[in-house]
């Protein structure tokens, strides 16, 4: 059965029990009610952030219905919690289409072109200004990178808090390893969509990051930090193939240009006061990897394992499933900078001496169609630091390693000025130059 119509019915915050309630529907079939835990005490605001803060809640309330939306995919999406005018609804129309990109791609259709949100014609709202304290909201996944970026604003003696959404068992021990203030946001989607999946519904991935992003300002705002600094690197940039002329970007609400998009808008419909960046911007995969080596206290407790945050915890994968994409490219990127005892132990295995591992490692390396669908480094990443451990003598009679060794000859990547690169190249980024100053200081 399809809808015609997806709609924005509502959203209510109720304050005495911090909880967001989002509710949705399709025209004459399902409806939704999501809910976002605020678990932690907030701050008394001014009328002024309070204003800020209900734009917030309405951003919320339209990044997250694409969870619902793609179940069913029709081309007309109605707010009738509130009117849309022109730039609100170009926005979220280019959020939609490239962020559900893939999704269409795995189910033989697309949504170029197609996606329409109505926009009423009302004219576009000012943006607000508040007083926030001067402190960083950083956002922490559980893998090196926000690792990277909180360890980096700690030793400059940046003021900052943690932010999770949800507290699966990487994010809950990385915050407890790095020993800094935390509040955290339970996301409660509703169970309707997992029936409706069951049962046929489309389903896929959906640019989540957007959506942790203004539930991660909504949080600054309540909590009182004037800065959310995100740690998604350069390759989250890089499209994993061309299909129709439209670029595929598995990471889209991790890259640069999402990164823009949504800074503008905050700027200019919402408040010029928070401050939205990734840190890591200006820096390859590859150099995060060698900065994070020198945190040996996150090793035994870090995990970017997609099994570690599956959305039912008895499902939750308590390890390294060391048989996926994201395993392989971590482990491949920490080869030349972690003792090999130490990323064995790590990791359980020796990844790059299994030659069940071969043809994903040769994914990453360029050496198939395309970069896999996962948040993985770019294809001259996995190359440049491969093309190392060919003359490594650590790594180079590992099977993996030996396999693809004659594959990789014929790559222009394979060199080692282009290996150097990946850590001296400076990558184009909006890191304000006193957190730019941090960043070098930490390298």
């Amino acid at each position: 059965m399809g809808y015609d119509e997806f709609i924005f019915e509502d959203y209510c915050y109720d304050s005495a029990c911090s909880t967001l309630r989002l509710r949705y529907s399709y025209r004459g079939g399902p409806q939704f009610e999501e809910l976002l835990i605020f678990d932690f005490p907030p701050r008394r605001l001014s009328p002024k952030a309070q204003q800020v803060l209900d734009r917030l809640f309405r951003l919320i309330l339209l990044l997250a219905g694409v969870s619902y939306y793609k179940a069913f995919v029709p081309s007309l999406l109605t707010c009738r919690a509130f009117e849309l005018n022109d730039s609100t609804a170009e926005f979220l129309q280019k959020f939609y289409e490239r962020g559900l990109a893939e999704f269409a791609f795995k189910n033989g259709t697309s949504l170029e072109g197609r996606v329409r949100f109505r926009s009423t014609g009302v004219s576009a709202t000012t943006p607000i200004k508040v007083d926030l304290p001067r402190r960083t909201c950083v956002p922490v996944g559980g893998g090196k990178d926000s690792i990277v970026t909180m360890e980096c604003l700690k030793q400059s003696g940046e003021p900052l808090v943690l932010f999770s959404l949800g507290d699966a068992e990487p994010i809950t021990a990385c915050i407890e390893a790095a020993k800094l203030p935390f509040i955290r946001v339970y996301r409660r989607l509703d169970p309707g969509i997992f029936r409706l999946n069951q049962a046929g519904a489309l389903n896929g991935h959906v640019p989540i990051t957007g959506i942790l992003s203004a539930v991660a300002l909504a949080s600054a705002v309540m909590f009182g930090c004037d800065t959310v600094a995100m740690s998604n690197e350069h390759s989250a940039s890089a499209a994993n193939l061309s299909f129709d002329g439209l670029e595929i970007n598995h990471q889209y609400s991790k890259s640069f240009e999402f990164e823009q998009d949504f800074a503008q808008y905050i700027k200019e419909s919402i408040s010029p006061s928070i401050n939205y960046f990734s840190l890591l911007r200006p820096l390859s995969e590859i150099e995060i990897a060698r900065r994070f080596s020198k945190y040996q206290e996150y090793f035994g407790v870090f995990r970017s394992c997609n099994t570690a945050f599956r959305q039912a915890q008895q499902a939750r994968g308590r390890h390294w499933c060391c048989d996926c994409p994201k395993c392989r490219f971590i482990f491949l990127a920490l080869a030349p900078f972690v003792a090999k005892p130490d990323l064995i132990e790590i990791f359980g295995r020796n990844l790059l001496d299994d030659d069940a591992q071969s043809e994903g490692f040769a994914e990453l390396c360029g050496l198939r169609a395309n970069k896999p669908f996962e948040c993985v480094g770019e294809i001259s990443e996995s190359t440049g630091v491969m093309s190392q451990l060919v003359n490594d003598p650590d790594w180079r009679d590992d099977r993996v390693v030996r396999r693809l060794n004659e594959q990789l000859a014929s790559l222009p990547q394979a060199n080692s000025s282009q290996y150097r690169a990946l850590f001296e190249t400076k990558h184009p980024h909006r890191v304000p130059q006193r957190y730019l100053a941090m960043l070098d200081a930490c390298g």
